[in-house]
């Protein structure tokens, strides 16, 4: 038997605090697609951690990476300094994102990326001498961390509603999430690719499109109950920003390194991006890393426009670029090629896909969404409530079956490591369904 945690003072993110704290769920060891909890269970993880760990916890050679570079350097500042390892993880990370983009700026995590983004596409802008661009629009139920920025151009209610106004000239589009018409989709939805055309309908032509620095997207989105990209829909956001000169921005940090069987979801989807925002998956979460990775003709305005010596984009934090997460990237970085887990991932998806439908016509499921190896759950809320059946399945599938998931709403939310294997989905698909049939 464990002895008890002092729970008071750490005061918990996205967490109902007092009542978590009520029941403990805590976990102490990793290793693999299982976490071992403070009880000596064996926690089978459907959530790769929280969306990041994809080469499965506690691989060897990430653990051996940081562990060696620790010994080596704990720290080095990169304002007028530098380090090997921080070009060397900007070099790998360039080497495996689309063609073009190849300028990248290390930050911490998401939030910060997304931050780093959107200051980038207005400078730029203004460096570009088209100071007019000052506006940017994001999606509704967009998630894009919680830095101001994040929060601003994101569209989660929650997200915003205690913070007052936020970034100002900032729109959204309309998600395309259509139960009615594309429920129980295999893939991407056959219905909605003319949502986009919104883009320039009504938000260009309510804002004048010569006033729009950049559109952000999440190429699928994640946090808010994965929401599909329906055919089409992100190709004409693209014809939409070229068009017009506008710049899009994928945040990737979910669909970065592998979650739908290719290095990026620009990768999958076919469309190239004039930025991308990744984290997560970027050191396999062992150590907090972020990046922004820029098409080169970006970053160069911004060295062409700034006097020689003087510093070109005045942004940063002092751990961009920390030798331990540059550390942990490269190796998980080969870790990911050598091991082929993108390409295991595209193999094992669709039977993903066929565990993740089975659940269909179980009791209060009313969608189920997938796409490599994501899948979102929905389910009806129970009367006069919301959150609370999704969480009754977390909890029950967590305490009495020994399997983590991942809930939003009432949509459960899955993604577990790259490296799950058939058995596991079974056990995964096969637990979730044996809780809903006691609902």
């Amino acid at each position: 038997m464990s002895s008890p945690v002092n729970t008071e003072h750490f005061w918990m993110p996205f967490t109902a605090n007092r009542q978590f704290k009520a029941k403990p769920r805590l976990l102490k060891a990793a290793q693999g697609m299982y976490y071992s909890s403070d009880d000596g269970r064996k926690i089978l993880d459907g959530t790769a951690g929280l969306w990041c760990v994809n080469a499965g916890h506690g691989h060897p050679r990430i653990v051996s990476a940081i562990q060696q570079q620790a010994a080596a350097m704990d720290f080095a500042p990169t304002f007028q300094m530098g380090h090997p390892l921080a070009f060397e993880a900007a070099g790998k990370l360039a080497s495996i994102a689309p063609e073009g983009l190849n300028r990248v700026f290390f930050c911490n995590d998401g939030s910060e990326g997304v931050d780093t983004a959107l200051k980038i596409a207005l400078a730029y802008q203004r460096m570009r001498g088209d100071g007019l661009r000052h506006k940017l629009i994001g999606r509704e139920r967009g998630y894009h961390g919680v830095g101001f920025g994040g929060i601003s151009v994101g569209g989660i209610a929650g997200n915003r509603k205690h913070f007052g106004p936020a970034l100002p000239a900032v729109d959204h589009l309309r998600h395309p999430l259509n139960i009615a018409k594309n429920a129980f989709s295999r893939g991407l939805p056959a219905h909605g690719a003319e949502i986009a055309d919104e883009l320039e309908q009504r938000l260009l032509a309510l804002h004048d499109p010569a006033t729009v620095a950049a559109v952000i997207v999440e190429p699928l989105q994640g946090s808010t109950g994965v929401i599909l990209p329906p055919q089409g829909y992100l190709q004409k956001i693209r014809s939409i920003c070229d068009k017009y000169g506008i710049l899009l921005i994928f945040d990737e940090v979910i669909t970065g390194f592998g979650r739908l069987g290719s290095a990026f979801g620009a990768d999958y989807f076919g469309v190239k991006p004039d930025m991308m925002v990744c984290a997560k998956g970027l050191t396999n979460a062992a150590v907090p890393m972020g990046a922004v990775i820029v098409r080169q003709e970006i970053h160069d305005a911004f060295m062409a426009a700034a006097p020689a010596g003087a510093i070109e984009f005045f942004h940063g934090y002092t751990y961009s670029a920390h030798p331990l997460a540059c550390a942990a990237a490269i190796a998980t970085i080969d870790v990911y090629q050598e091991e082929r887990l993108f390409e295991r991932a595209a193999g094992i998806a669709p039977y993903f896909e066929d565990a993740a439908h089975s659940l269909r016509g179980l009791p209060h499921v009313k969608d189920v969404r997938n796409l490599g190896l994501v899948c979102g759950i929905e389910l009806e809320a129970q009367t006069g409530k919301t959150t609370t059946r999704a969480f009754d399945v977390f909890v029950k599938c967590f305490e009495e079956k020994n399997v983590l998931i991942r809930t939003t709403g009432d949509i459960i939310a899955l993604s577990p490591p790259l490296i799950i294997d058939k058995a596991q989905i079974d056990s995964l698909f096969g637990t979730i369904g044996e809780v809903l049939r006691r609902q």
